[in-house]
């Protein structure tokens, strides 16, 4: 049996009388393409917060590595987010840094890295997502959507991190640009022998990318398989979510 690099028990969150997680448990293995889908308000933001320690959880357990992390007695949390790396929904790229410092901010600000050395890495991770040197010096408002996209998955990459997460990657994207990019994490991922946690809508990416699967509703993984398993299930939610039908269990509120 595979090691298991993120664990998670009986996981709670509340927000006053809102409550996001409702007794959350998964097992990611190392090395594995893990996608949580679910609808909007579905609480899948909120569960990354919680495994990278942004967000406190009310109960339960995440273990990383088999270090427990709610318990910060028990670990070095700067040593833990160390570990992991970060693609983030609208790419929050810093507007007032050029593409090379944003790619390089980890290497600059937390590795003390010499400027002249982070540039040379920014450069060559760049190359890697398919984007030439002379993008290195632009801003991001001279970039488009997909530009971004890659230039914030150089970032999430250029520390080696063992751990890393997507946060719906392919949003804003036409179809062809969010398959450049699923096949980029795709390749970024094995490459540096990552285990991935993807939180996403897009059926697409989740059948080019995942492993394995799970759905988060009503604050509870209520199914997980792999991709094969998901387009057999006769799960109703994940049937309604899978298909996109307004029927089924799954209710809108407009």
């Amino acid at each position: 049996m595979s090691d298991i690099k993120i664990s998670i028990r009986d996981l709670k969150k509340s927000f006053g009388r809102k409550t996001v997680l409702n007794g959350v448990d998964l097992d990611i293995e190392q090395g594995e393409s893990f996608v949580v889908i679910g609808g909007s308000g579905a609480g899948k933001s909120v569960l990354i917060k919680c495994i990278q320690g942004l967000l406190t959880p009310d109960s339960g357990s995440i273990q990383i590595d088999g270090v427990e992390t709610t318990d910060n007695s028990n670990f070095n949390q700067k040593d833990m987010h160390a570990k992991m790396g970060m693609l983030f929904q609208g790419g929050a790229l810093f507007d007032s840094l050029s593409v090379w410092e944003n790619v390089a901010f980890a290497l600059l600000e937390n590795q003390k890295t010499p400027r002249d050395l982070a540039k040379v890495e920014a450069i060559r991770v760049l190359r890697q997502v398919g984007l030439a040197p002379d993008v290195a010096d632009l801003y991001p408002s001279e970039l488009s959507g997909g530009m971004q996209k890659r230039v914030g998955l150089a970032r999430a990459i250029i520390t080696k991190p063992e751990i890393i997460f997507f946060d719906e990657p392919t949003t804003g994207l036409d179809p062809i640009m969010a398959d450049v990019i699923n096949d980029l994490i795709v390749e970024s991922a094995k490459g540096l022998g990552a285990t991935t946690l993807t939180i996403t809508h897009d059926m697409a990416s989740v059948k080019k990318i995942a492993d394995k699967v799970a759905m988060l509703y009503q604050g509870k993984i209520i199914w997980q398989g792999t991709v094969k398993e998901m387009e057999k299930t006769d799960n109703p939610y994940v049937v309604q979510f899978v298909s996109g039908s307004a029927q089924g269990p799954i209710k809108v509120e407009v």
